[in-house]
């Protein structure tokens, strides 16, 4: 049996998983990020994360075949350099030798959404499949491409950015700059503030009590839960929300036709309410409407997970 380490680098937290050579995870271990702080540190806390994980599976570092790392932001994996993280305040940092300093083994760095998708190809939802896209629907909307088996980054690592493609000309700001961004309104940051926006014109909807419910709080669940309630406010948002979901999609579809593209993040909970809806959408919409072989969508099957996974598999990937 062969065993790898996945590091995932968020945000928030850092998590080293040992997953073995039929993408079973054996052992987890996590810790705060606690950025902003330098590199150096975070990498130091990544290995030690790493080591712990080894150890709780009851493995030697010499069991290891090698660690890989899914971060947030350009990536290079040729060179193992995080040419610029924003989330991180990373610019041009070394990680995978830093990394490397701690442990002696080979070090693989992708960005943090292209190893959740090549999670999802090797062990989830895409699995068998030769071409994929996995978008996840969160703060952002994250993307990653597989073509032929192996992660599309683009010739600058910064590929996949599918959320970052305009499906509203001069609609609503994006992080990023622009306006009117795939992100913008179908990541769950862009439902609420759409929710919020809809409640503004309906005062009597029942958003408002939902919401007071819970301290004044929106989330992307508020409108689904008014749909159900049958309130007319909150159907106009989940309509909004699957109408530009769709166009996203779609838009994707057209340009890749992967064998199965997958969407994941907790919007996805809503089930046949959100998915029916959206796919009878984009069926009617994409150029290939009248081929015999579709893009097939589906659900992200891994969670959380799927980035471990992803990340421990990205020396396959390399190779």
């Amino acid at each position: 049996m062969k065993y790898y380490v996945g590091i995932d680098l968020g945000g928030t937290n850092i998590v080293a998983a040992v997953v073995d050579e039929q993408y079973q995870i054996l052992s987890k271990a996590s810790t705060k990020t606690n950025r902003p702080r330098p590199a150096e540190a975070i990498a130091e806390d990544m290995a030690a994360m790493a080591l712990q994980a080894v150890n709780d599976a009851g493995l030697t570092l010499d069991q290891i075949e090698w660690v890989g790392v899914g971060t947030p932001g350009l990536a290079n994996s040729q060179t193992g350099i995080v040419e610029f993280s924003n989330n991180l305040g990373f610019e041009n940092t070394p990680l995978a030798d830093l990394i490397r300093k701690k442990i002696d083994k080979p070090i693989f760095i992708e960005n943090d959404a292209n190893a959740a998708a090549y999670g999802e190809y090797v062990a989830g939802a895409a699995k068998g499949s030769v071409n994929a896209v996995c978008i996840t629907l969160g703060t952002g909307v994250g993307g990653g491409i597989i073509i032929d088996g192996k992660i599309y980054a683009g010739s600058n690592f910064g590929g996949a950015e599918i959320g970052h493609t305009v499906i509203q000309v001069n609609g609503a700001q994006c992080s990023c700059g622009r306006k009117g961004c795939f992100e913008a309104y179908s990541s769950a940051t862009g439902l609420i503030r759409m929710t919020k926006e809809k409640m503004e014109q309906y005062p009597d909807s029942a958003m408002h009590g939902i919401t007071a419910e819970r301290n004044g709080k929106v989330s992307a669940r508020t409108a689904f839960e008014a749909m159900r309630m049958g309130d007319k406010a909150g159907k106009e948002v989940v309509d909004d929300y699957i109408l530009y979901l769709a166009a996203g999609i779609t838009n994707t579809i057209n340009i890749f036709q992967p064998d199965v593209l997958c969407i994941g993040g907790g919007v996805c909970n809503e089930g046949d309410p959100l998915l029916l809806p959206m796919k009878a959408l984009v069926e009617k919409e994409i150029y290939t409407r009248n081929s015999p072989k579709n893009t097939k969508i589906v659900i992200a099957q891994l969670g959380n997970d799927a980035g471990l996974i992803g990340a421990a598999f990205l020396g396959a990937a390399k190779s």
